[in-house]
Order: structure tokens, then sequence, then C-alpha cells
């Protein structure tokens, strides 16, 4: 099963030092999601990181910089959203819906299904059911190219192999452990990460 690692969406000072130390770790699949951001904030981020890492690295936007740090990839967040122009190379797509996902699974290298296992609010209420996962396991909808994407933790990381997902993509649950305002010492971080690693290997 992969483990796919996102970054936290703002920028702080010992980020390329713990991301260098997760690729130590073994991580081998990080997504650069930093909406809205300046170009130029994910271009140093990315120059402070090893050259041979940056095979290892997608970005969710400014797409030009897959060529200039020859990257893995590129990973569009809204499905409806066009590649860019003349894009040859492997990219990922965004999508929170289950019909939705069979289509994009035809286009795209990988899908990553979004709210998977999030808690239903008023502000989220696209929320796939278990149910709903259990089904789509079943039909055959999830495979190796779809990833759960959405509150994913320790706890179902087992579930979703259960059901199938081919990966799973971690984001608040690591970055929790690290207080980017107040903390220098990420080693409860990196500890949380190795626990992932084992879950899902």
């Amino acid at each position: 099963m992969k483990l796919v690692i996102m970054t936290q969406p703002t920028f702080f000072v010992e980020e390329d030092k713990i991301l260098t130390a997760l690729f130590d770790e073994g991580m081998d699949d990080l997504h650069i999601c930093k909406p809205g951001a300046s170009p130029m904030y994910t271009e140093r981020l990315l120059s402070l990181l090893p050259e041979s890492l940056c095979r290892k690295i997608v970005v969710h936007n400014h797409f030009y910089l897959k060529n200039e740090f020859n990257l893995a990839g590129i990973h569009i967040d809204d499905p409806t959203q066009p590649l860019p122009g003349n894009y040859k190379g492997k990219y990922g797509v965004t999508c929170s819906d289950l019909n939705q996902l069979a289509e994009m699974k035809k286009k795209a290298d990988y899908v990553f299904l979004h709210c998977t296992f999030d808690n239903p609010t008023e502000e989220n209420s696209q929320v796939i059911t278990l149910k709903q996962i259990e089904d789509a396991s079943i039909d055959g909808i999830l495979d190796k190219r779809v990833y759960a994407f959405g509150d994913i933790n320790l706890d179902n990381v087992r579930l979703a192999k259960d059901f199938g997902f081919g990966g799973v993509v971690i984001c608040n649950d690591l970055w929790s452990k690290f207080d980017i305002q107040t903390e220098l010492d990420y080693k409860d971080l990196i500890a949380h990460f190795y626990k992932f690693l084992k879950a899902v290997s």
C-alpha cells in the first residue's frame, strides 16, 4: 500500500529539514499543496531540498515547477480543471464523488478519493459513508490506483487497506505532531511517520 504525505498548506521555517528527514526515514511520495501561495515560496522550498529527492515530489499548483525541478508529476485538485497545455507526464486527480471516480480513473495515473473517512459536518456534507465505500470495494471500483484521502489516521489505515485502496494520503494527523509556531524538535513527528510506514507495509 502506498503512503503519500501531503504538506501543510502554509510554509514554515523548519519545513525543508523535516521533509528531508522524512525522506531519510523512507518517505517516497511527497505532495506539495500550498493553495494560494506564491510560486516563489514553493521554488525556495524545492531549492532547499536535495536535488535527488525531487523525483519523489508532486506539486498541486505552479505546474511549471515539474519540469524546472524534474519532479515526479503534478496533481489536479479540481477534476473539472483541464491539464496544462501540452503537458506530458504523470498526473493525479482528486475527486469526492464515487460516480466521478470511475471516470477519473480512465484519465489519470491515480486518483485521491476525498472525504473518505471525514466526519460529516454542515460544511462538509459530501462525506462518503462506509457503506458506500464497502459497495465500491465489492464492485471493484477501488483498486491500487485509488488512494483514501480525508482524516486518515493510524486507526483507519488498516480499514483503507481492507477496502482495497491502493494508498492513503496523510496530512493533518502527521503535522499535528509538530507546532510550527513554538517547536524546533520534530522527533515526535518522525516517530509518528514511522508508525504509518509500518501500518501500510
